[in-house]
């Protein structure tokens, strides 16, 4: 692997460290991993569908095939860190669909108007049939996600996730699962360098062998106590720009930004 890092399983408070309680839901997650590499991508923009009227708030939404949140944009080297909390939700199959749907949540740097790198880290979910798993990752894209294996996530847990880069290639990636009282850090270092261009509180339909996989009812995800560290100070998502997620022509989530927190609902079917 082109990375090097360190991973550092840290205990908080007079929690225990587990293995996942579920045996069957961890074998689900091993298996659909091992089906291919799944990879937080860069957004995917596109251009309004037709079937959005034009006017007030369709001018200050843009489009994706992949990303729904808010993103800051600035010049280069301007973000070093972000960070935001939200409570893990219980994703559904959209109405009509069967087998496995998935998602993530994440925060990050760059991905949007610089492209060649991704420093972020979340969780990302699957839910087929009755069964639902959970995994919380890093990436430093190019390279794929990452497993902070071990580390449970559950539905109803609160999570912080936090960025932080210290150059433009290297940098460090922490969850607190506020729930369990467990943290778990990566350090990291990359050749692709970042441009800090970019800050990003994003739900997205992630890919796996070179596609999106099919895309999960997650309900509604909550970015609180979000912000992002500049070298002059903490700058919050208000005015960040807005990012919808649109496939088969039809926008299937609905963003919002304020001043410490971000909101992504999914709207489809």
């Amino acid at each position: 692997m082109l990375f090097s890092g360190l991973l550092l399983q840290l205990l908080v408070a007079t929690a225990a460290f587990s293995i996942p309680t579920s045996r069957e839901r961890h074998a689900e997650r091993l298996a659909r991993r091992a089906a291919g590499d799944p990879i937080s991508i860069p957004n995917q923009v596109v251009t309004r569908p037709a079937s959005i009227a034009n006017g007030t708030d369709a001018a200050q939404i843009s489009y994706s095939t992949n990303w729904a949140g808010a993103v800051l944009v600035s010049g280069a080297n301007t973000y070093k860190s972000v960070t935001g909390t939200f409570v893990v939700p219980t994703p559904r199959e959209p109405s009509g669909g069967s087998g496995a749907h998935s998602g993530a949540i994440w925060v990050g740097i760059d991905g949007d108007t610089c492209q060649t790198a991704i420093l972020q880290t979340g969780i990302d979910y699957t839910v087929n049939g009755g069964s639902v798993s959970y995994s919380a990752w890093w990436e430093w894209y190019p390279d794929a996600m990452h497993s902070f294996d071990g580390f449970v996530v559950r539905a109803g847990d609160t999570i912080t996730a936090t960025v932080t880069a210290t150059s433009s290639t290297s940098g460090t990636a922490s969850i607190t699962n506020w729930s369990t009282g467990l943290e778990v850090v990566a350090e990291l270092g990359y050749p692709y360098a970042l441009c800090g261009e970019n800050a990003e509180w994003i739900v997205e339909d992630y890919s796996v062998n070179g596609g999106l996989v099919p895309f999960a009812n997650f309900g509604t995800v909550t970015f609180t106590d979000a912000s992002a560290e500049t070298g002059s100070g903490s700058v919050s998502p208000a005015g960040a720009t807005i990012f919808d997620i649109v496939a088969n022509g039809a926008v299937i989530t609905s963003a919002s930004a304020g001043s410490s927190s971000v909101t992504v609902s999914y709207t489809g079917p």
